[in-house]
């Protein structure tokens, strides 16, 4: 009896090491899904089953990974890394990860996203980058996002979001942006005509609050009119050249935006010309012509009826009073007839 409990006890210990199932996870083999978190693992744990479809690693303290940090479990369809200590992610990350289709990255430390980080996710299809430090989003980032429809970037820095990014994922159906730095200036119209177009077509997404600057603090992006936007300037090289060679010609600099000096954030602030259909002053003066050309029809018409009125009162009234005249005549001939005929012969 003490033998087969001892072998019962081994099997129990063991089994583990039979499924391949990393010390302190827990391996489901029905769903193939390991969980992982809240075991303080600085690194992706080795000995994963390579038929895993779902890994839960949040909770830990993984500062890094390297390239082809998951090449042990090609067949992942769910990624799991929420509240890690992650604050960048090495190019090749993801590689050999076909057939992933969520990513859970919310609440890390990422202050920057490699230009085609996600390249290797072709079957992506949720993305959550919520609560990081993320101050800027490559517009190629979304390359390959033909299958994405959901997408999370609330809880970050980002001042500005390029259109080319929104518009590399057709199939988007919900997207969160609140609880950012958005700088709403010439630079957000792109974003906001996207949004427009994004909701009319029955997207899913809440409010872009404007941080700065401070007229529009604390006002929704999408409530703010086409009109108070202007082209975004941008100088011309050969400006700018012309300048360095006179110095002593007086120019009208085209201001910046601060952030756009540096290398990495030129393509950032690059302006968005959206040509207006109609200039607000010609389409101002266009509703007032309509608004006058109505006013004054309804007055005329007003005038119309009441010298129409006027006429027809002033009739039946001169033809009431002669009636009455008439009416009032009469006795007096009458009584003269009978007094004449009274008198004697």
């Amino acid at each position: 009896m003490e033998g087969e409990l001892f072998l019962l006890s081994s099997m129990i210990f063991l089994l583990p090491v039979v499924c391949g199932c990393p010390e302190g996870c827990r391996c489901h083999s029905p769903s193939k899904s390991v969980d992982c978190s809240r075991q303080g693992l600085a690194e992706v744990p080795s000995g994963l089953p390579p038929q895993t479809l779902m890994l839960h690693l949040q909770d830990n303290q993984i500062h890094q990974l390297p390239a082809f940090a998951f090449k042990s479990v090609p067949k992942l369809t769910t990624l799991n890394l929420y509240n890690n200590s992650l604050s960048n992610l090495t190019p090749g990350v993801f590689h050999g990860l076909q057939h992933l289709r969520i990513l859970n990255l919310t609440q890390n430390s990422l202050q920057s996203l490699e230009s085609r980080l996600f390249q290797s996710l072709p079957q992506l299809r949720e993305l959550d980058l919520s609560s990081n430090n993320i101050s800027h989003l490559p517009p190629s980032l979304g390359e390959h996002w033909e299958n994405l429809t959901v997408f999370a970037i609330q809880q970050n820095r980002l001042q500005q979001l390029d259109r080319a990014l929104l518009e590399s994922m057709p199939r988007v159906r919900r997207l969160s942006l609140k609880d950012n730095l958005w700088k709403c200036s010439c630079y957000l119209l792109g974003l906001k005509l996207w949004l427009e177009t994004f909701i009319y077509k029955g997207g899913i997404t809440d409010s872009v609050i404007c941080a700065t600057p401070d007229i529009w603090k604390g006002k929704d992006l999408l409530k703010i009119p086409h009109e108070l936007y202007q082209p975004c300037p941008f100088p011309s090289p050969d400006l700018e050249s012309s300048q360095g060679q006179q110095p002593g010609v007086v120019h009208q600099v085209v201001p910046r935006h601060p952030e756009s000096h540096s290398v990495g954030e030129r393509d950032h602030w690059k302006c968005e010309i959206k040509p207006k259909l109609r200039p607000a002053n010609l389409r101002h003066a266009v509703a007032t012509i309509v608004i006058t050309g109505v006013v004054c029809g309804i007055v005329c018409l007003m005038m119309l009826a009441a010298a129409i009125y006027g006429c027809t009162y002033a009739a039946i009234t001169a033809q009431y009073h002669e009636g009455h005249l008439a009416q009032a005549d009469e006795p007096v001939k009458t009584e003269g007839k009978e007094l004449f005929d009274s008198s004697p012969a």
